[in-house]
């Protein structure tokens, strides 16, 4: 399908080869939307994907690109631009989880890593996505779904505590995000996912009895499902959603049981 042909919105998603990236690129592909799906190290996994969209009647390209490199990004969105259209809907899923471990053994490399790409890559993505939909830079507005951590709400789990920081950090960023550019037509929320069942959950959670263990701490009784995830950041994502921004959705399975 050539581009003067194209219709319905272009979505970019970053981090999008797997896990709750690839299952909100197979659910908005299946309503209509062009695919933009971005990755830094699973170029296989992404282009499968964008395959895969194809073959099933869709639209969609893999774009490699660092979050964390400022030119790579404004690059990706230029190229996007030209392959398949504007972005008009982005969702910053691309993040790490770090070492998780005790305070006492924190090493500053690793921890400036995950702020890098979960915190400053999520915000340089922000940007070039203000940049292209911005009412106030001839755009026609856009909405953005930032993907934080129900870690956030509670200081991680023990040993993970750096990392419910950096999503802390994205849910604060957020909140301001939505002030700052509601007046030019950009909606912007946080989708924040209690324990899902994915690949950087696997080698943690591959003890079963401290997967268990988690499990029982949540009220509904296991894990998410990626499908479960991507499904509210669809409605994030959609005209049903118009006048929420600023909003911190938790999709948690009921919270987190303290014993």
């Amino acid at each position: 399908m050539s581009r003067n042909q194209a219709t319905g919105p272009v979505l970019l998603i970053t981090g999008g080869a797997r896990g709750i990236g690839a299952a909100t690129a197979r659910l908005a592909a299946s309503r209509g939307y062009r695919l933009a799906i971005n990755y830094s190290r699973s170029k296989a996994r992404a282009l499968a994907l964008a395959q895969e969209i194809v073959e099933s009647g869709g639209q969609a390209r893999a774009y490699c690109a660092d979050v964390t490199d400022e030119i790579a990004v404004s690059t990706m969105f230029e190229a996007i631009t030209g392959e398949l259209g504007p972005v008009t809907t982005l969702v910053n899923n691309a993040g790490v989880d770090g070492n998780a471990g005790p305070v006492q053994d924190l090493v500053a490399t690793a921890v400036r890593r995950l702020f890098d790409v979960n915190v400053i890559g999520t915000m340089i993505c922000c940007r070039e996505a203000a940049r292209h939909m911005s009412t106030h830079r001839g755009g026609s507005g856009g909405v953005i779904v930032n993907v934080s951590s129900m870690a956030a709400t509670i200081g991680g789990r023990d040993g993970n505590a750096v990392y419910a920081a950096s999503k802390a950090a994205i849910d604060a960023y957020t909140v301001g995000l939505a002030k700052e550019l509601g007046p030019q037509g950009i909606r912007i929320n946080t989708i924040r996912p209690g324990m899902t069942n994915t690949e950087m959950t696997a080698e943690a959670m591959s003890e079963p009895d401290r997967f268990a263990a988690v499990a029982a701490t949540i009220p509904i009784g296991r894990f998410a499902h990626v499908d479960e995830i991507a499904a509210p950041i669809m409605w994030l994502l959609s005209d049903e959603a118009s006048f929420i921004s600023g909003a911190r959705i938790d999709a948690s399975g009921g919270g987190f049981i303290v014993r």
